[in-house]
């Protein structure tokens, strides 16, 4: 399939804004900062304010919280730490947590972890596990609802303890790993676990459903599963690592085209590790069902892939905190990627269906 043409800015800039606009103003969203990638090209389109506060607009260098679209740095990593030969995917946590060993969520694998299919891990810690002992604690005590690898339950412990195996396999601290050895690997220099002093007067604030300013809250396993900080720039670059990851350093590289494998199929979605996945082209109605409440908060029958899948794909991540809401999608064989950004956590469809408007404006039709 031929790559698409890429559109000049003004172009781009109509696209984007008949998309964009009316969301926001629907939503009352303060800003957003879209970034598109169309072969090889990124164009950064910012809109509204970083703070109703200051009134400060949102730009360049503006941060925003990515909530779940951290999910696709963690598997990322740990697809690193096994590159590395630190951890193999098919293992199981107590190779790494000798107080899980025997228990029955030592019955699940890394991978089974990292795709939500250990058996039934819940959407969120309860409020009571708030530290590592008490984290331990919860993992000892769980009972599965279901056979490993045959149910998806969306899940931050899940995909946390993956992510926190991940750094006892490295041998340092999750968040210290991260910021230190892979995100510079990407050469992503604006993006962060913990925004450093010098770079807060650019974070943005996010804007609850009573309007009032937030930021994430610090939880168990939160920089596993919701808390890493980016710009919209960095965030293209990883969109355009991801469609071609040929200049990156071996590990680094066999990582981020390992994240693009499938593993479970639920319904038209594929489940990887990461970045969910559907044929393409696809249908706005599947890609929303794909993003329905009913995907992120039941469980549903998982059905394993044995090997690779054949044809075009479109990857995609939704994310959110009380503040933020962040959506990122691509399609390898088109060389075109969207980012959306925003300081208010709206509703998915409606992220869905602006960056399906997009990304069907910068494709190539089919010959």
């Amino acid at each position: 399939m031929a790559a698409a043409a890429a559109p000049d800015a003004a172009t781009l800039r109509k696209v984007v804004d008949a998309a964009i606009k009316p969301v926001m103003a629907r939503h009352k969203v303060p800003g957003m900062a879209v970034a598109v990638t169309v072969d090889g090209r990124a164009h950064v389109f910012n809109y509204g304010v970083a703070s109703r506060e200051t009134n400060k607009p949102v730009g360049e260098a503006t941060i925003f919280e990515l909530g779940s679209v951290s999910k696709t740095f963690t598997a990322t990593l740990a697809l690193y730490a096994q590159a590395l030969g630190k951890l193999s995917l098919a293992d199981h946590p107590g190779r790494y947590m000798a107080e899980l060993k025997g228990r029955p969520i030592d019955e699940a694998t890394l991978l089974e972890l990292g795709t939500y299919t250990a058996g039934g891990l819940p959407l969120q810690f309860p409020e009571a596990v708030s530290d590592e002992a008490r984290m331990v604690g919860y993992f000892q005590s769980w009972s599965p609802d279901a056979k490993p690898g045959t149910q998806r339950q969306y899940s931050n412990p899940s995909i946390g303890l993956l992510g926190h195996i991940t750094g006892l396999a490295l041998q340092r601290g999750f968040a210290d790993v991260l910021e230190a050895e892979l995100l510079p690997g990407l050469g992503l220099p604006h993006t962060h676990v913990r925004v450093p002093a010098s770079a807060m007067a650019d974070y943005a604030w996010g804007y609850n459903t009573a309007n009032r300013p937030v930021r994430v809250n610090p939880g168990v396993f939160d920089a596993q599963a919701y808390a890493v900080k980016s710009t919209a720039a960095d965030m293209i670059r990883f969109v355009q690592l991801n469609l071609d990851p040929s200049g990156l350093a071996p590990p680094v590289r066999s990582a981020v085209e390992a994240t693009q494998r499938g593993h479970f199929e639920v319904g038209a979605m594929v489940q990887g590790l990461g970045w969910e996945q559907y044929s393409y082209p696809t249908s706005l109605p599947l890609l929303l069902k794909g993003n329905s409440n009913s995907v992120i908060f039941d469980a549903n029958t998982a059905t394993p892939i044995a090997g690779p899948l054949a044809g075009p794909r479109l990857f995609n991540k939704t994310g959110s905190t009380g503040g933020f809401g962040a959506y990122v999608a691509f399609v390898p064989e088109q060389r075109i990627g969207i980012v959306m950004l925003a300081n208010r956590s709206y509703p998915i469809a409606d992220r869905v269906r602006a960056a399906f408007a997009i990304l069907s404006g910068l494709a190539t039709p089919a010959k």
